[in-house]
């Protein structure tokens, strides 16, 4: 009776004539990826956002999102790098950026809704301006990274948004070269995202009990696009890392 291994080869050798790519390897797609600045969270990421797709920073407020895409972008401005934030809900602090290092001249910030009053009866304008701004300024190209702050923005409205919009979004960011990030509740793109990290508040640190100083937050790999298959059925790796207090750096400066 041969054995375990000699029917192994067999086998092999008959699906090799008949299907030549049954048994090749499915390659590891290798992607450019553009740092974050959070060395725990590049480790996690082995290297950092992917560039020229969609990446998901997903948790409830205070969870660290605004804070790691901040970080992302000082890095990407410090290279002389232009960047875009699209303020669904008018929420970003442009001095607070600018405080932890994010040129503001290398920053185009859209405001949502800021133009004027929103018409009555609208839930969905803000969101709306937000996702056309963000279309168009993916199409027109240029910008190394593109940020869509959906933070404030109801899981519930933005799980509304069309599959088809977030495949033209994957498909426009592949084209320029942009690494599109979006911050939300819940995680919206689905299939047409590359990663997808879920966010999580940890502890506040205080400077002798009575003054604020930092937060430490919890960060998992909820899915990569491009990791194996196998590496998806363990666990999701998780890290912690702290943000400092933009008080704090200045003090420090």
């Amino acid at each position: 009776m041969p054995s375990a291994t000699a029917l192994r080869i067999q086998i092999e050798h008959t699906l090799e004539r008949r299907f030549p790519a049954a048994l090749t390897p499915v390659p590891r797609t290798i992607r450019e990826t553009t740092p974050t600045g959070v060395s725990e969270v590049d480790k996690l990421l082995e290297g950092g956002l992917p560039v020229g797709a969609i990446s998901e920073v997903t948790g409830p407020e205070s969870s660290g999102r605004t804070s790691l895409a901040i970080s992302f972008l000082a890095r990407t401005t410090e290279e002389g790098r232009v960047c875009a934030w699209v303020d669904a809900d008018d929420a970003f602090d442009a001095e607070s950026a600018a405080a932890s290092g994010v040129s503001l001249n290398q920053l185009l910030w859209v405001r949502c809704g800021s133009a004027g009053k929103l018409p009555k009866g609208k839930p969905y304008a803000r969101l709306d301006q937000a996702i056309r701004a963000t279309d168009l300024l993916l199409q027109a190209g240029g910008f190394a990274a593109l940020v869509l702050d959906l933070g404030s923005t109801s899981a519930e409205y933005g799980l509304r948004i069309p599959l088809a919009t977030w495949f033209r979004f994957r498909q426009a960011a592949d084209r320029t070269r942009c690494s599109l990030l979006v911050l939300s509740q819940a995680p919206l793109a689905q299939s047409s995202a590359a990663v997808v990290l879920e966010c999580a508040p940890l502890c506040a640190k205080t400077r002798d009990e009575t003054v604020l100083s930092g937060y430490s937050y919890e960060v998992r790999s909820g899915r990569q696009r491009f990791t194996p298959a196998l590496a998806t059925a363990r666990k999701p790796p998780a890290s912690t890392w702290s943000a400092t207090g933009t008080w704090e750096r200045e003090k420090r400066a």
